[in-house]
């Protein structure tokens, strides 16, 4: 490949301090020379080709931090609930969509939240059973860690009145001790085995093209060895697009010791990451470990999916082995369990550990996660999406809750994400969350609690160094100075100098990986 000059543009290296460059030469795969057009060109040599990018503002590629791009790239195919606002509405769009597949076929999609339906009302089997009662259909919540499945559904999974509940889950029941369809975080594993996509190479495909478009170049996937298997075909065949550090999840992690798997193994495509281990619930399902009850639910503290003698277990395993550990907690007292357990642990030289969404914590607990190296792994969208319910939930509670500010004062690495399909993947909705902490209608006005607000450079340093960061990739992703990968989009909106309003509105007219243009704006 010859050597490409990237000219006409505001370049924002993500170095801080220094004013935008002019110009990037890239070399294959990797930048050149980053400076003034003169300088790039003459670094670069008389045939590079020249590609104009039209004075438009550039910055280091977006790298999720957190999203699970199979189930992102099934819902993109499946019924979406998230704007129902009824059991009646939920059940039409069922009966819609189920009219579309072909016979056998499971029934994907869900994100419906009944916290907002009128009335409120927590649904079950039957209802589903009424409009499809052949089809299995397994729907989560929003959160993800609530499943709604009929009859079909829990008959495939071998549920039933005789099957207790797991360690971490719960089979909701009705009086008579029947299985309602109701499966929270344990229960909806087996469901979860069986909903496999056979045509997820072709969704992924089609996927990848929807992420560049919103200016993502890199990518932590949090799902499964289906779609570690799937990312690996593409690669080989070279349709992938855009990068993926790919956790294990915890049932895999014995085999994937045993295969040799570690973190960071692999190539500039696909790289192995961290276990993906659950310490909790979410708050939506009422299911995150909290040191004090829900609000109105005297004695429902939340669930222990993992227990805390078993973390410790299964973080020395990993770690052991080269693995380094991502676990989910949510909860205050999730987080400070997980940070005993990490804390127990020791030192994992090479290793960077990290806590999965890290929604609220005991204050003192911030500076524990500082001094042992924590990552935090945070969705800036899940706080504005949260507000009311934290208000509702949390009320009372002493919390740093979606912490950013207090995370960075103290020391501890931010590293910014979506957790698509939960929230949409668009990561300048997260920039403009984590600016403003204000919803996209601009409420509560001044944002919630304010005074966890990231400056926008802030912000836009923890969706791409601190990602990289997270993952160890560092030195070769994050920021745009020679020697590290040519991973770069082109946008109509400056964040470094445009409101956050603009930021939020952002388009992105090229994205570049690898040194070539993946996608472009028509």
């Amino acid at each position: 490949m010859s050597s490409r000059v990237y000219r006409n543009a505001a370049i924002h290296t993500g170095t801080g301090g220094a004013p935008p460059a002019q110009a990037m030469a890239v070399d294959g795969e990797t930048l050149l020379a980053v400076g003034t057009e003169a300088e790039v060109r003459e670094a670069a040599g008389p045939g590079a080709e020249l590609i104009d990018l039209d004075g438009a503002a550039v910055l280091p590629g977006l790298y999720d931090a957190h999203i699970h791009t199979a189930q992102y790239a099934q819902s993109l195919g499946a019924v979406d609930l998230r704007d129902v606002r009824s059991l009646d509405e939920a059940l039409a769009a069922v009966a819609a969509h189920a009219a579309r597949l072909r016979p056998g076929a499971w029934l994907f999609g869900g994100r419906w939240n009944s916290n907002t339906w009128n009335p409120p009302a927590q649904p079950d089997r039957y209802a589903l059973d009424s409009v499809c009662p052949d089809l299995p259909v397994a729907l989560p919540s929003v959160d993800g860690h609530t499943v709604w499945a009929n009859s079909a559904a829990l008959r495939l999974a071998g549920i039933d009145a005789s099957t207790p509940d797991p360690v971490g889950g719960e089979i909701v029941r009705d009086a008579n001790g029947e299985p309602t369809g109701i499966l929270r975080e344990a229960a909806s594993y087996p469901l979860r085995d069986l909903m496999v996509s056979p045509d997820l190479r072709d969704l992924l495909r089609a996927a990848q093209e929807e992420l560049l478009a919103l200016g993502l170049t890199s990518v932590h996937d949090i799902d499964g060895e289906d779609c570690r298997a799937a990312y690996l075909q593409l690669r080989d065949a070279g349709e992938l697009k855009l990068r993926v550090h790919k956790a294990i999840p915890m049932v895999h992690l014995e085999a994937a010791i045993a295969e040799g798997r570690r973190t960071g193994q692999g190539d500039d495509w696909v790289r192995t990451g961290p276990v993906k281990i659950f310490s909790d619930g979410a708050l939506g399902s009422h299911t995150c470990h909290m040191s004090e009850s829900f609000a109105g639910e005297h004695g429902n503290n939340g669930i222990a999916v993992t227990p805390y003698e078993e973390l410790v277990a299964l973080f020395s395993r990993a770690a052991g082995a080269g693995i380094a550990v991502a676990t989910h907690a949510i909860g205050d007292l999730a987080n400070h369990l997980v940070i005993n357990a990490y804390e127990a642990l020791g030192q994992t030289p090479g290793l960077r550990h990290r806590i999965e969404h890290a929604q609220h914590l005991r204050p003192g607990d911030l500076a524990r996660m500082a001094r042992l190296g924590i990552v935090a792994s945070m969705q800036p969208v899940h706080c504005t999406s949260d507000i009311d319910l934290v208000d509702h939930l949390l009320a009372g509670h002493d919390l740093a809750s979606y912490a950013w500010r207090g995370m960075l004062n103290v020391g501890v690495a931010l590293a910014f994400g979506s957790d698509a399909p939960v929230e949409h993947p668009n990561p300048f909705a997260a920039l403009y969350a984590a600016a403003t902490r204000t919803r996209t209608d601009g409420t509560p006005v001044g944002g919630w609690q304010p005074e966890q607000r990231l400056s926008m450079a802030e912000a836009v340093t923890a969706h791409t160094l601190g990602a990289a960061y997270a993952a160890g990739e560092e030195e070769r992703k994050g920021i745009l100075t020679p020697g590290r990968l040519a991973d770069f989009i082109a946008v109509d909106t400056d964040p470094y100098l445009e409101s956050p309003e603009a930021v939020l509105r952002t388009k992105v007219l090229t994205t570049v990986v690898g040194g070539e243009v993946r996608w472009r704006r028509i």
